[in-house]
């Protein structure tokens, strides 16, 4: 339900506020996972997070798809495969991180790896305010 509610905040305000969204979601999914990370024994708690990562995550596809079409132009068929390509590359990667990490570490590991993850991710759409989030035109 979290994530319906993300995918329409998505839809009513991606055309004036795509990075601000883009950052904004990097912030959602980061708060959910520190929550998690430090009381994820609660229900409460738990139950909060996973609607902030539902909020935060519902509308980021289209918010990725929205920036690589428009920074594309002409290109966009060719970028969209590409951005297809490094998601399920990430969502594999994710996974083999994932195992690795249980398998090590242990479950304590997953809040700081995943909160250096979005604060690279967030970095990157800050910095890419010109080419990664052209203006209207």
């Amino acid at each position: 339900m979290a994530s319906l509610v993300g995918i329409w905040i998505t839809g009513v305000l991606i055309d004036k506020w795509l990075r601000a969204l883009t950052l904004a979601s990097t912030v959602l999914f980061g708060l959910a996972v520190l929550a998690l990370g430090a009381g994820g024994v609660s229900a409460a708690v738990i139950y909060s997070a996973a609607a902030i990562w539902g909020v935060g995550f519902g509308g980021v596809s289209t918010l990725f798809q929205t920036a690589i079409a428009k920074t594309a132009g002409p290109s966009a068929d060719v970028a969209q495969s590409m951005l297809v390509t490094a998601w399920n590359i990430a969502i594999a990667g994710g996974g083999v991180i994932g195992g690795l990490l249980l398998d090590g570490p242990s479950i304590g590991a997953f809040p700081p790896v995943v909160v250096a993850l979005l604060a690279a991710t967030w970095l990157a759409a800050w910095s890419a305010r010109k080419h990664g989030f052209p203006p209207h035109g």
